[in-house]
């Protein structure tokens, strides 16, 4: 180990001289391997490296073999990224020795509460800051599913945005969040009724797994969440992935990734938004692409006015596929419409 470079929740970030290879980037999640320090011998795996993933710029700490970090001896009997050699046990909001599993195990409904559900995590911050927007006292919490990144510690943009969030659930495989979930559905129950949100945010981690088909994409289960949150008494709002910026026509104007999810997968309707003031030739194919979901879905407009201000006030730098907020300004302004639509339904 070379050097500590920063730390953010649940990371210390550190130099690698690794033989052949130079000083490389590399991650420590510190619950799970310890926290490494200048001098550490560190055993890691450099798949994302080797692989040029476009989420994946750091090796991972695996292990240190000279300073192991003690047994995990805190309650909990949830294991999340199971029968793995970096397995985690963690407290699940819905076991019964959790302080809440009366709550959950009592609880049939969110309460008509909004959730908004996206395909791709980058849409998070600009969900929240359409949210906020109009409602800056609304409390927003986080669902992350298990469909990127299963450590919710992965996500600077969380850490980022912690002021902002009423807090964190991870549902499912993932794991990191302020409270740990079986289910979806008990993740959105656990925002509800323990962290008290007003509005739900649900997407996957960083670092979606897509194969250029239609159904072979990760943010596909994005239409089970729509159901998920029909089942439970929500209100299902759409973030849709649209753009004129991105270079495969596939996911020029509604993305086909969107259209699979919320037109083929989910089977309860959902609000499905569209920003107002698009380009005339990007609204034209956006109307094009969501008029054989309006026999199910709700197509709604919504004014978009304050939020390019809201979206440059926000404490994370937005990027998509690479790209910024000036460069695919319709994909991050549809994200912030759908939050201001689920403010409207507070």
């Amino acid at each position: 180990m070379v050097d500590v470079r920063r730390e953010w929740d649940g990371v210390r970030e550190v130099g690698v001289d690794v033989p052949g290879e130079g000083v490389v980037p590399a991650l420590s999640y510190v619950a799970l391997v310890g926290a490494p320090e200048p001098g550490d011998r560190a055993v890691l795996n450099t798949t994302a490296l080797a692989m040029g993933l476009g989420t994946g710029g750091h090796a991972l700490v695996v292990a240190l073999p000279d300073r192991l970090p003690p047994d995990p001896s805190g309650p909990g009997h949830l294991v999340k990224a199971r029968y793995t050699p970096a397995q985690a046990t963690v407290l699940g909001v819905d076991e019964p020795d959790s302080p809440h599993h009366a709550t959950i195990a009592g609880a049939t409904s969110i309460d008509d509460m909004p959730v908004v559900v996206a395909d791709l995590h980058s849409a998070l911050p600009a969900i929240v800051a359409g949210v906020l927007a109009d409602r800056p006292d609304a409390r927003v919490a986080y669902v992350l599913t298990d469909g990127g990144a299963l450590p919710l510690w992965y996500s600077r943009t969380v850490a980022q945005l912690r002021p902002l969030l009423a807090g964190t659930v991870t549902a499912g495989q993932a794991f990191g969040g302020d409270l740990e979930s079986v289910t979806v559905h008990t993740g959105l129950l656990a925002a509800r009724h323990v962290l008290h949100a007003d509005v739900v945010v649900v997407t996957q981690g960083p670092g979606n797994l897509g194969t250029s088909t239609p159904w072979g994409f990760s943010g596909v289960a994005a239409g089970e969440v729509v159901n998920a949150v029909a089942v439970l008494g929500g209100r299902p709002v759409g973030a849709l992935r649209l753009s004129d910026a991105d270079p495969r026509e596939r996911h020029r104007g509604v993305s086909h990734h969107a259209l699979t999810a919320f037109g083929r997968v989910a089977l309860a309707p959902a609000d499905l938004v569209i920003p107002a003031g698009l380009e005339p030739v990007l609204a034209r194919t956006v109307a094009d692409d969501l008029a054989p979901l309006g026999g199910r879905h709700r197509i709604v407009t919504v004014p978009t006015e304050g939020l390019d201000a809201a979206l440059r006030a926000l404490p994370v730098s937005l990027s998509t596929m690479g790209r910024g907020l000036d460069e695919d300004y319709a994909y991050f302004l549809a994200a912030a419409a759908a939050g201001r639509h689920a403010a409207a339904l507070l």
